[in-house]
């Protein structure tokens, strides 16, 4: 082959990875492993959450005698929630996205529940002499926050996914070598679920 050959062969080869990088063979996968990596960290905060309740509840049961149906909402919520599970090929899924949704809800509003309980030391004035206590208190707050912030970047992260694989010329790559699918945000319709709870100035 003469070197006149291989330099045109060379320029062909250059134009065709360069057409395809910009019909977005590269930035479709990369988007995508990029929210799958930011739903892991949805499914951290909330795994973390759970293993926080059995804790929290034994603390409250203590000193609540009349309140044990928050005690047992929380406990079945918290089951219902664990063994509702999402794996990464399930996020284009609305009904599977849905169903971990509602389960991962009903368990906010029960550890809502169980967050006010604590809070009101002036019915239960024994908890002030539980030790672990205000620390419990506050890994709820900080939890609760943590669920929102990575709520938050996977939204964001899937929101960036989609408007590539629907725009071009990112679309081509999506469409015609990947076959890809609109990923679902993550909706929190819990009242108050976009702030961290504030138990503050309740002690």
């Amino acid at each position: 082959m003469s070197s006149a050959h291989r330099v045109i062969r060379g320029a062909i080869v250059a134009s065709a990875a360069l057409s395809l990088s910009a019909c977005g063979v590269n930035t479709v996968p990369t988007k995508e492993e990029a929210a799958k990596a930011r739903w892991a960290d949805v499914q951290a905060a909330f795994q973390e959450r759970a293993n926080l309740i059995p804790n929290l509840a034994a603390v409250a049961k203590g000193a609540a005698t009349q309140e044990k149906g928050i005690l047992v909402g929380v406990v079945e919520a918290r089951a219902k929630a664990t063994s509702v599970q999402l794996n990464p090929g399930d996020l284009t899924d609305p009904a599977k996205m849905k169903a971990f949704q509602d389960a991962q809800n009903q368990l906010s509003n029960s550890v809502a529940g169980l967050g006010r309980l604590l809070a009101n030391v002036e019915a239960y004035p024994e908890l002030k002499s539980i030790t672990n206590y205000q620390m419990l208190q506050s890994q709820l707050e900080g939890q609760e926050n943590r669920v929102r912030i990575s709520v938050r970047d996977y939204n964001s992260a899937v929101q960036d996914y989609n408007t590539t694989i629907r725009t071009f010329p990112a679309m081509v790559a999506a469409k015609v070598i990947y076959g890809a699918k609109p990923m679902v945000p993550y909706q929190a319709v819990t009242p108050g679920a976009e702030a961290a709870p504030s138990l503050e100035g309740k002690l």
